[in-house]
């Protein structure tokens, strides 16, 4: 029953927020201006709204153990979506700030549960790890990574939120095989939430996560990769950072695209994002004839297999390390090949150059 509270919740404030933009669209509306902008009419950015009412109504409702996961998570939140509301309603934080906020939903968090990263199986790392301090600050650095990583591939609709909904549901089902059925229940109520707002999203594109939405959905998940397996030492952390690597690569590859061009500023915005190249390459010119919000939604069920992919290995792995690392490996080098090919005008469909 608690699911279907908070899935409503969360669908309710994001029918309001859509009915009220009259109201508040001076403040909220995304326009169409802007290089990654996808959409064809002005929209309400402030889905995160709905996201955070989800996740208060999914406290109110826990028994004490769910009940203090999710407190720790709704305090050490506050900054990340705080941070990322201004600026979905003043469009004035930069980009820096943002970072340093939803890093210090990491540290917040960290702090509050006394949990941070210390065994990554990678014993160099797991040395350094055994500093609390450095321990901290890695787990900092990692959750707001991720954090962002869900921001960059807010691109389309219902890609952040079908992305993140897949990953949540993988940590939900291997913290069963563990049984821990706390850690299981946060991450299916927040993928209720998620599905809750995204029928808002998708396929209509009704509302946005907006930057407070995208970076609180990214800090629960970075938290839920976090929590797992320093929960249970017979899961690898592999397993959650195979879980998350669509989002993980594309920060990855992007910082590295946009150092390598001219001015080498890892920050500016661009269109050259796997999901932008999969819609331009692939879906625009497979699909000429149809509407643009046709082929913005067909763009995410594509991207969607790059998430649940790894998962699902992740799920069927999660305690084999050479089979984690194998799989996560051989991620890379699937989505490197396929970067290639759309970014060098060629698709393996066909030898013609476009």
């Amino acid at each position: 029953m608690s699911y279907l509270i908070v899935f409503s919740v969360s669908l309710l404030v994001s029918v309001l927020l859509v009915l009220t933009q009259s109201r508040h669209g001076r403040w909220t509306l995304d326009s169409t201006v802007g290089i990654q902008k996808m959409h064809t009419l002005p929209t309400p950015r402030i889905g995160g709204v709905a996201i955070a009412a989800g996740l208060i109504a999914a406290y109110m409702l826990s028994d004490l153990k769910v009940k203090q996961i999710l407190g720790h998570l709704l305090v050490a939140g506050v900054p990340a979506f705080g941070f990322g509301l201004l600026e979905d309603l003043t469009k004035k934080i930069s980009v820096r700030v943002r970072l340093f906020a939803t890093m210090s939903s990491g540290f917040l968090a960290a702090y509050l549960s006394g949990v941070s990263m210390q065994d990554t199986g990678f014993a160099p790392l797991d040395w350094l790890l055994g500093y609390t301090f450095i321990s901290i600050l890695f787990t900092g650095f990692a959750v707001g990574g991720i954090a962002n990583a869900i921001n960059i591939i807010d691109g389309f609709n219902g890609l952040a939120a079908g992305s993140s909904a897949i990953m949540m549901t993988a940590i939900g089902l291997i913290s069963l095989q563990v049984g821990d059925l706390d850690l299981a229940k946060v991450c299916f109520l927040s993928v209720s939430i998620v599905i809750g707002y995204a029928l808002l999203n998708w396929p209509k594109g009704k509302l946005f996560l907006g930057d407070g939405g995208a970076y609180l959905i990214g800090f629960v998940l970075a938290w839920m990769a976090v929590k797992l397996p320093m929960r249970h030492a017979e899961i690898n952390a592999w397993a959650t950072l195979l879980v998350c690597t669509y989002p993980v690569l594309e920060v990855g590859f992007s910082v590295r695209r946009r150092r390598n061009r001219a001015g080498g500023q890892s920050v500016k915005p661009d269109k050259l994002h796997l999901h932008h190249l999969i819609h331009k390459r692939i879906i625009c010119q497979r699909f000429p004839k149809y509407s643009a919000l046709f082929k913005n939604n067909l763009t995410s069920p594509v991207c969607w297999f790059a998430t649940a992919i790894p998962a699902a290995w992740a799920i069927a792995f999660p305690k084999n390390t050479e089979m984690l690392a194998l799989g996560f490996f051989g991620f890379i080098l699937i989505y490197a090949f396929i970067y290639n090919r759309l970014t060098q005008f060629s698709w393996c469909f066909s030898t013609k150059k476009s």
